[in-house]
């Protein structure tokens, strides 16, 4: 029988989630295709008309939380209205929170990345066009809008913002401090400072002299205890004191400490949604 599309999508969805489950538990190479198969229902031979491999399962995880973050922040209510930085802010406060349930995962992820980079980057993720098509839109209404100096490198800005976030996930696995203040405080301030360049129109001098540096260095530098935040301190103060108005937005309220498999809060607020967070134990 012939299976629809939405049966397929459904299937995909199941055997994505009893991949994290397993590898949660048993490690990346402790689990395997027959494994991940079983535990979504479905025939041995079949998973593989699904995902060749456990990496494209393991991709696919990750494409589908950056596509989900990318739909929750456009069906912001009120989105038209923030500004540059707050929906940038949204966009990564989004992908945090996808990524919460399953941070343990993540974390593995991560490690098998450094392990493996060239399978784990042999196909790139469809997410990652969406992604620079967003937040090229973004910097375009900013532009129409006065917000910003207008910008040439718009394209090769917005696929930075990818490096950039996934610099922000690997610094937010290593974040021990109290309710992830560390990244909220890294994303505030370097989302801030790159706003605040933008403006003064000095992006376009930056990516035209260090473009490859800067995406090449990314990863390293954005890395826990790098000193980072002292730098984003500096560089405010030199680009001017005059923050864009995302940064004087009072606190986000904190989020309760996710257990082994939590639930991300769905309900909506009129400012962006708070950074995933944990509480003290």
């Amino acid at each position: 029988m012939k299976t629809t599309r939405q049966q397929q999508d459904a299937t995909r969805r199941q055997i994505v989630a009893s991949a994290v489950d397993l590898m949660t538990r048993q490690g990346f190479d402790g689990t395997t295709m027959k494994d991940i198969a079983r535990a979504a229902g479905i025939g041995d031979a079949t998973i593989y008309k699904y995902f060749p491999t456990k990496d494209r399962i393991v991709l696919g995880y990750l494409d589908e939380a950056v596509r989900s973050a990318l739909a929750d922040t456009l069906a912001t209510p009120g989105l038209a209205d923030y500004g540059l930085q707050e929906k940038l802010q949204r966009l990564t406060d989004a992908v945090l929170e996808r990524l919460l349930p399953d941070r343990e995962f993540v974390a593995g992820v991560r490690i098998l990345a450094r392990r493996s980079p060239l399978s784990m980057l042999a196909e790139p993720l469809a997410a990652r066009q969406a992604l620079r098509e967003a937040v090229t839109g973004f910097i375009e209404t900013a532009e129409s809008q006065g917000e910003i100096e207008p910008c040439d490198f718009k394209g090769v800005a917005s696929g930075l913002y990818g490096d950039y976030l996934a610099g922000v996930v690997a610094y937010w696995l290593a974040d021990e401090s109290d309710e992830f203040a560390d990244t909220t405080q890294l994303v505030d301030l370097s989302l801030g400072v790159l706003v605040l360049a933008l403006r003064a129109g000095l992006v376009n001098r930056v990516l035209q002299l260090g473009g490859f540096m800067l995406r090449s260095q990314m990863a390293r530098f954005m890395q826990h205890g790098s000193g980072l935040v002292g730098v984003l301190r500096m560089a405010k103060s030199a680009l001017g004191d005059t923050m864009v108005p995302a940064m004087d937005t009072p606190p986000r309220t904190p989020r309760a400490r996710p257990s082994a498999q939590p639930p991300v809060a769905d309900a909506p607020k009129p400012a962006r949604k708070p950074r995933a967070r944990k509480a003290a134990p």
